[in-house]
This record gives C-alpha cells, structure tokens and sequence, in this order.
C-alpha cells in the first residue's frame, strides 16, 4: 500500500468518526422527549455566586412516570457544592407559586399535592422521595 492510500484511508476513517461523534450529541434525549409532560412552574436561585447554590424547582407532570421524573431531575443545572431540588406536582393540583430558600421552600398547604422531590445534593448524591411529605 502506497503512502497516498494510506493517508486517504486515514482521512476517511477520521471523517467517519467525526460523523459519528457529531450525530450523538446532537441526538441526545431531552425534556420533549419525555411522556411526562413536564412544565417547569417557577423556579428560585439564590444570589451567593461564591458559596453553594441553592436551586429549587416546581414542576407539573400530567402522568407520574417516576423513571422520567428522576431523569428529568439529572437533567436539571446543578452546581458542585450547591443544592438542587425539583417539587412534581400533578398537573391540575394545588401548586405553590413562590419559592423561599431554607429547608421549607414553600407553604405547607402545598405538601399534599407534591407527590414527589427529587434533590441532589452539595455532593452530588441523588435522593429521589415518592409522597416526600
């Protein structure tokens, strides 16, 4: 084999996994592509750039599909040392419409429709509560 063929062979099979590469991250799986129906309510995040993030979201689902609702908790913005946590609620239940940072982040008259939390941690370990309250 000449040196020529060699280095078109080269190319080629550089170009392939370039095709391959590109393809996969622009086909990832995201929101939409969940049966869920996932509609983020409102949303908080703290001000404190330099200490840990607190992130907290309500979000309706039309059906409790608690794979998705994990998966769609991963999906979320989460800063290394800061605190994210997504409320579902179901789609027409009662759903609080303002957020407060701490460890109750919404009124109690709102815990019995939340019927899960998903929350990932200032390490990054996942908790994932059906009924949380």
């Amino acid at each position: 084999m000449s040196k020529k063929s060699l280095f078109y062979i080269l190319i080629i099979g550089i170009l392939i996994l370039i095709f391959f590469i590109v393809r996969d991250t622009l086909n990832q799986p995201g929101i939409d592509d969940m049966k869920s129906g996932f509609k983020e309510i409102v949303k908080y995040r703290n001000d404190n750039n330099t200490g840990p993030v607190q992130r907290i979201y309500v979000v309706t689902v039309k059906d409790s599909i608690w794979s998705e609702m994990e998966d769609y908790g991963n999906i979320m913005p989460h800063t290394k040392y800061g605190n994210t946590k997504v409320y579902f609620f179901m789609e027409n239940s009662n759903i609080p419409k303002t957020l407060h940072p701490g460890e109750v982040n919404f009124d109690p008259q709102y815990n019995k429709s939340c019927i899960a939390l998903f929350e990932k941690s200032a390490m990054s370990q996942v908790a994932f509560n059906k009924h949380p309250f």
